[in-house]
C-alpha cells in the first residue's frame, strides 16, 4: 500500500529524512576519524562495535527503529535485510542501472504488519572512494583488512563493491 497523501505521513517522512542523514553523517564522521587517526583495519572494529551503538542510540532517542541493512550483509545479525527492505534495495539497483543517481534513492509507504500499521522509510547509502578499503574487490584490499575481515566477520559478503554503487541503505520503520 503506497504512502497517504497526509499531513502526518508528509511530517514522517521528512523526519525520517533527517534521521537517516543523521545516522550516515555520525556513522562517517567516526569511521574517517578512525581512518586518519590509525587504519582502515581499526576502522572495521569501529563498524562492528560503534555503529550499531550509533544507530541503537538513534533509535532510542527517536523513537523508530533505525537499521542499516544490506543485500550483501558484513554482519548478518544486525544487516540482513527483511523482505521489504530486500524489495526496495532491488528497485534501488534497478532505478541505478536506469540511470538514476544512486546516492538520491529513497522509498517510503505506510504498511500493515502483524503488529499494526508502520511508516517504512528507506534511503540508500552509496559506495564511495573511502568505503573501497574495506568493501572493494578482494584482490584490491590489503592483505591485513582481508585478515581481519575474515577475523571479525567468517561470512563476510560486504567485498566486491565498486564505487557509485548502492552498498545497502538506511531503514527506518515508525509504528503508526
Amino acid at each position: 500500500m503506497p504512502i497517504h497523501a497526509q499531513t502526518s505521513d508528509k511530517a514522517l517522512l521528512e523526519e525520517s529524512r533527517a534521521v537517516a542523514n543523521l545516522i550516515v553523517n555520525q556513522v562517517r564522521d567516526e569511521l574517517v576519524r578512525e581512518m586518519e587517526r590509525t587504519s582502515p583495519m581499526r576502522a572495521i572494529t569501529v563498524c562492528k562495535y560503534s555503529v550499531p551503538e550509533i544507530a541503537s542510540n538513534i533509535s532510542r532517542e527517536k523513537g523508530m527503529r533505525v537499521t542499516r541493512v544490506s543485500l550483501r550483509p558484513r554482519n548478518p545479525s544486525l544487516g540482513e535485510a527483511d523482505v521489504w527492505e530486500q524489495k526496495v534495495l532491488l528497485d534501488f539497483e534497478k532505478r541505478v542501472t536506469k540511470g538514476e543517481k544512486a546516492d538520491v534513492l529513497e522509498y517510503h509507504e505506510v504498511v500493515r504488519e502483524p503488529a499494526g500499521m508502520a511508516f517504512r522509510y528507506m534511503k540508500s547509502i552509496v559506495v564511495s572512494a573511502p568505503c573501497l578499503l574495506c568493501h572493494g574487490p578482494t584482490e584490491q584490499l590489503s592483505e591485513g583488512v582481508r585478515a581481519q575481515l575474515r577475523q571479525e566477520y567468517p561470512n563476510d559478503k560486504a567485498v566486491g563493491y565498486r564505487l557509485g554503487q548502492v552498498r545497502g541503505a538506511v531503514s527506518i520503520k515508525k509504528p503508526l
